[in-house]
């Protein structure tokens, strides 16, 4: 159950830091309460599943999901440019976060 918590975590952490360049700012409300319910969610669930996994491989797999699901996102939907090595990358760090779930 703590892995299930701590990947909803991850994909709220790449909503709220999609959200947080939407608001500019904090000058547009949808954005802004976006980014403020999903923080307070994506911290929550951390919190939760860091009561059963330890800090380093949970925060570790908690950015790598956040990093990775911004970053694609700004690529599908954002106009970031989609180069091979910028997936490539990205790819690498799906696989060191399921190196870490193997591992534990």
């Amino acid at each position: 159950m703590a892995w299930l918590l701590l990947v909803v975590s991850g994909v709220l952490e790449a909503v709220w830091a999609t959200a947080l360049g939407r608001s500019h700012g904090f000058t547009r409300l949808g954005p802004s309460v976006v980014f403020a319910v999903a923080l307070a969610l994506s911290m929550a669930g951390l919190a939760l599943a860091l009561r059963t996994l330890p800090v380093g491989t949970a925060y570790a797999v908690w950015v790598g999901i956040g990093a990775v699901g911004t970053a694609g996102y700004a690529m599908a939907f954002g106009g970031e440019p989609a180069t091979v090595l910028k997936l490539l990358f990205l790819a690498g760090i799906v696989g060191c976060v399921i190196g870490l779930k193997l591992v534990h």
